[in-house]
């Protein structure tokens, strides 16, 4: 098949930053800057490259075990899980736009979500908390920062475990010319990831090889923020957990920073029930343990608080 070329760089120069997914920092942004460029210098200079985003008979076969993986991490999950997921979902769908705050300068990138979306759940019950990730730069990968949800569930009286939530989880792993099968797992993940440290990292591990192949049918490296060892420091650096917003003033901020998270918002709950009806006929595998009534009394709890 033939593909139409175009110019080194020029549809990478065009918003990639907009593809990276996540918050970043002022240093963060500037670190990211240089390596795009660096990339841009480096990494794509063959002079030209394929627009084409059709599958190449070999990479939609391994394209097509890749997505068998993630169906099959969609349905191994935990029952407390489970339940957490489905009360994320309600909760989400209760947010309104006047109920997001301003809790940064500069674009907001999912922060008031995140912030009213813990304070809905620590209103259920839960040890929820918005945690700012950090890291420094190494190799290949650049400093950065990324801010997420966690929830700890007390397994007993000596040990919990740590539950991660990310509100906008595809965003991570969007590429530019991707083919048509990678589209199709990347629409196959949880709009709302709500699970293990050990289930992220098979996701990040498989979308990290889906995005390799299908950058290779159209002849194009992996860039450096797409690398699994990027996307795993998002959610395994250091952290710090937040609960809210303390007396900060944000005031001045320019509403235009505001307007990503608002239209993220307004998106989620037709994404959510799209998503739920794609998965109507699919029998997840769960573990049995007590948390059906932990999660019923914690419902029960919200509903009167609210």
């Amino acid at each position: 098949m033939m593909c139409a070329a175009t110019a080194t760089g020029d549809w990478w120069a065009r918003g990639i930053v907009g593809k990276i997914g996540g918050g970043f920092s002022h240093e963060s942004e500037h670190d990211l800057a240089l390596m795009v460029s660096d990339f841009l210098e480096n990494g794509c200079s063959s002079g030209a490259d394929s627009r084409c985003s059709s599958d190449s008979d070999s990479g939609l076969s391994d394209l097509h075990h890749l997505g068998d993986k993630i169906s099959f991490y969609k349905r191994t999950v935990a029952q407390y899980e489970s339940d957490l997921l489905s009360t994320v979902h309600s909760l989400v769908k209760l947010i309104k736009e006047s109920d997001l705050h301003h809790v940064k300068s500069g674009p907001c990138n999912a922060s008031c979500i995140n912030f009213s979306l813990v304070k809905l759940l620590r209103l259920s019950g839960y040890d929820a908390a918005v945690c700012a990730s950090k890291w420094q730069g190494s190799g290949k990968v650049p400093r950065g920062d990324h801010e997420y949800i966690d929830v700890f569930n007390c397994i007993n009286a000596g040990s919990s475990e740590r539950v991660i939530i990310d509100v906008d989880f595809r965003s991570h792993f969007e590429i530019a010319r991707a083919v048509d099968s990678y589209d199709r797992i990347l629409k196959s993940l949880p709009v709302i990831y709500v699970g293990s440290l050990t289930r992220l990292k098979q996701y990040l591990q498989v979308m990290a090889d889906a995005a390799r192949s299908s950058l290779k049918q159209n002849s194009m490296p992996l860039p450096p923020w797409r690398s699994l060892a990027y996307l795993q420091a998002k959610w395994h650096s250091p952290y710090q957990r937040q609960f809210d917003l303390g007396e900060q003033n944000f005031s001045s901020i320019d509403s235009s920073d505001h307007k990503q998270c608002s239209g993220h918002l307004k998106s989620l709950p037709s994404s959510l029930q799209f998503e739920m009806e794609g998965e109507r006929f699919v029998k997840p595998i769960k573990s049995d343990n007590n948390w059906r009534v932990k999660f019923e009394r914690r419902r029960h709890s919200l509903f009167r608080a609210l």
